[in-house]
Parts: structure tokens; sequence; C-alpha cells
């Protein structure tokens, strides 16, 4: 029988030398070399031990039923006779705990030809697999909370482009944006043959209450008629203001008659609005002109043409009314 391998004892030829353990090393993998006689362990690398936590002195000479409890170093010892028995290395994957965590690793086992001394080796190359899941993880954590930030910076990019482009007083968007709406309006509905409504709005002359409010009473007023235009049009439609009591609003997808009713709604809020300023209830109406594409005009000059003249209608009238634009009558059409 052999006696025990002497821990001083350098690696056969063929087993790792200076240069591989630091390969291993680099890679995360340790690595341990046995006889295979007695099973026990001629030489350990530093990390192999760095993993397990033992001193170098408490492995070497020692095998593996004195080192790990008893189902590890049965696993361990089956792994080592299918490795023994054939020609090919043979990759293990072996799980357990150890020192309080579930440990996963991946083994490669390569036995060699007897040495000078009829001795064969069994040379181990160990993976920590639970280790690279924990950094997989806390990657795939770092990965998502970036995508989160990247999202939320997104979202305030968005909010403060949308914030550029919008009147401050009102909440509504500015006119240069509505009529980039209107004209993407007028070459969808070409195109599509698909009818919408355009509206204007003017605020009739200010109520006494509201002038002897002052500029904060009209402050409320116009934060009202945002808040009411904003609320009473959906998400497809597009609302503004124009200048200091002007307003228009881009009815996607609606004709001349549905406008009329829903602008009607409207003016009938506006109108029954209970409006407080520092304690006074202030009132508000409104003009309103109505126009359709293509059923009243056939161009976006001619829209806004038609829609301002329904607009002068309805402030003619005395206010507080919806005027509909004049439907063109085009003999053969």
């Amino acid at each position: 029988m052999s006696s025990s391998p002497d821990p001083n004892t350098p690696p056969p030829d063929g087993l790792p030398g200076s240069l591989v353990p630091a390969l291993l090393a680099a890679r995360g993998e340790g690595w341990a070399l046995k006889d295979t006689l007695s099973g026990r362990y001629a030489q350990v690398s530093g990390p192999w031990l760095a993993w397990f936590g033992l001193p170098r002195d408490s492995v070497l000479g020692r095998t593996d039923s004195e080192i790990f409890e008893p189902s590890l170093a049965t696993a361990l010892r089956a792994a080592e006779h299918t490795a023994l028995a054939q020609s090919d290395a043979l990759f293990s994957e072996h799980r357990f705990d150890w020192a309080g965590q579930r440990q996963v690793c991946s083994v490669l086992r390569v036995a060699t030809g007897p040495d000078a001394e009829g001795r064969r080796w069994l040379l181990s190359v160990w993976r920590d697999l639970a280790g690279e899941q924990r950094q997989q993880a806390q990657l795939k954590q770092a990965l998502e909370q970036i995508e989160h930030q990247q999202r939320a910076l997104e979202q305030l990019r968005r909010e403060l482009a949308d914030q550029a482009l919008r009147d401050s007083a009102s909440g509504l968007y500015s006119r240069a944006h509505f009529e980039d709406q209107l004209r993407r309006e007028v070459d969808l509905s070409t195109r599509e043959h698909r009818e919408f409504a355009l509206v204007l709005i003017a605020i009739d002359p200010a109520s006494e209450r509201v002038r002897e409010a002052g500029p904060a009473g009209r402050a409320r007023v116009l934060e009202t008629m945002g808040s009411l235009l904003r609320s009473g049009t959906r998400a497809m439609d597009a609302s503004c203001r124009l200048d200091e009591d002007r307003f228009a609003v881009l009815l996607s997808g609606v004709g001349l008659a549905t406008a009329h009713s829903r602008m009607e709604g409207l003016r009938r809020k506006c109108a029954t609005q209970i409006v407080m300023q520092d304690g006074q209830e202030l009132g508000f109406t409104v003009a309103m002109g109505v126009a359709s594409f293509p059923h009243t005009a056939h161009s976006q000059e001619e829209l806004v043409a038609a829609c301002e003249a329904a607009l002068a209608e309805a402030r003619r009238r005395g206010g507080n009314h919806v005027t509909l634009a004049a439907i063109r009558f085009e003999p053969g059409r």
C-alpha cells in the first residue's frame, strides 16, 4: 500500500505548475490534487481553500470523509470513481450546504496515468456556480434599476417637453403646437377621407365681478376654462389657447353635428361653472364658432376662415352662443 502523499512534494509532470494555477484563479476557479489510491489531498490551491474557508493544514493529507459531512463525501467519492473509470475528463455538478449557504459548483475531474513511482493522480477543478448566479442576479437587478431610471428620465423629459408646449395660465397647448397638429389633421383627413371639426372659442366680455377681481379674477377664469377644455375633450383631440381670450379645439374624426352637440354642452358648463376668487363667486360665458373639414372647407385656410366667420356671428348675437359654419354647396359634387 502506498504511503500518504507528502504535502511538500511538488506536483508530478503534466499537473498544475505556476502558470496554470494563476490562469484558473483568474477565472474564479480553484483546484485540488489527490492520490487516487489513498484518496488523500496532496495539493490544493489558495482559491479552493478560500472558497471553503479551510486552512491548508486541515486539508492536506486528509480524505473527503475527514473534511466534509458524510453525504457530500459520498457524492464526491462517487464522482471520482466515475472519472477514474473513463479516459476522458468528467464534468460533475454538486449542490450542498456549506457555511450556512447553498453552494452549487461545477467540478472538472481529470485522472492521470501512473507517475514514476506508480501512483495515479486525480486533478479536480472547481467552479463556484452559486457565486456566479448571485453575481448574475445582482447584475440583472442593477440593469433593471438602470432601465427604471432611464424610463423615469424619459418620462421626465417628455413631461418637460410637454410643459414647454403649454400655456402656463390655462395648461393648454400653445398656438404653435396647435397649428402643427392642425396641419397633420388636414393631411390625415385628405389621405384617409375622414372628417374632423375645428372650434374657435372666445371668452365673452368680462362681467362686473370679474373686472372687480382684477388680474387674479381673470387668471381664475383662464384656469377654469383650461380645466373645462381638458376634461371635455378626448386624448385624440387638441386644445390650445390662441391669445388673451381666445381658444381653439380640434376634434379628430368628428363631424359638424357631433361637434356642435359637444360644444353646446361645453358652453352650458361654462355658463353655469362656479369660479371662486377671494370668497367672491365669478362667472363667465363663451362664444363658439364650429366648422368641419371637408364639409365646410377644402383647405386649412378655408377651414380657419369659416370658423372665424362662425365665431364672429356668435359674438354678434351677444355671445354665450354656438354657431355653425355654413356648409358649402357645390353643384355636381
